[in-house]
């Protein structure tokens, strides 16, 4: 036992190779570097994770909101506690700029939206419009032929009691 054991969290130490770079500290003031890897995982270290296959729970009932204002319209679906199912906007179906607030946006972004929300078995919703854009109808019209049953619709838009300044009219 003529070996010394040496403490495992000092840096191993190499001989000076020159003088280092300007700016740069010296390799013994960070410590020791991790060894270098290629991006595969070692065999037997248990570092990848099986892939899992997505568990979708039954939800027969949903809520839907539907907020529409004049540049772009967006359908949330959610469970009876408010956890989001499904969401879809017009930005994200692929409609840029004056696109996003038509009615044709409207439509498609909540027949997506109620696509993604079929894998969960929902049947049924209540539907909450929110705001005063142009794609308010087409998008319910849209959640009713995507076979979801609609038991009521309701809308949420605030009306203000003389609240905020409105804005200045438009000159064209």
């Amino acid at each position: 036992m003529s070996e010394e054991k040496k403490p495992q969290n000092e840096p191993v130490k190499k001989p000076d190779q020159g003088k280092p770079q300007s700016g740069a500290p010296s390799d013994s003031a960070k410590g020791p570097r991790p060894p270098k890897t290629d991006g595969v995982a070692a065999v037997g270290k248990g570092s990848v994770k099986p892939q899992v296959r997505r568990h979708y729970r039954n939800v027969p009932f949903a809520r839907v909101y539907i907020n529409c204002s004049f540049n772009n319209t967006l359908v949330t679906i959610t469970d009876e506690k408010g956890g989001v199912i499904s969401w879809s906007t017009s930005g994200s179906n692929g409609f840029r700029g004056t696109k996003k607030g038509t009615p044709f946006a409207a439509q498609i972004t909540a027949s997506k939206a109620c696509a993604k929300a079929g894998d969960y078995g929902v049947r049924q919703a209540q539907i909450f419009v929110n705001g005063p854009g142009p794609g308010r109808e087409t998008a319910i019209r849209a959640i009713a032929a995507s076979g979801i049953r609609v038991v009521s619709i309701k809308d949420v838009t605030g009306i203000p009691h003389n609240g905020c300044r409105p804005p200045k009219a438009r000159r064209v």
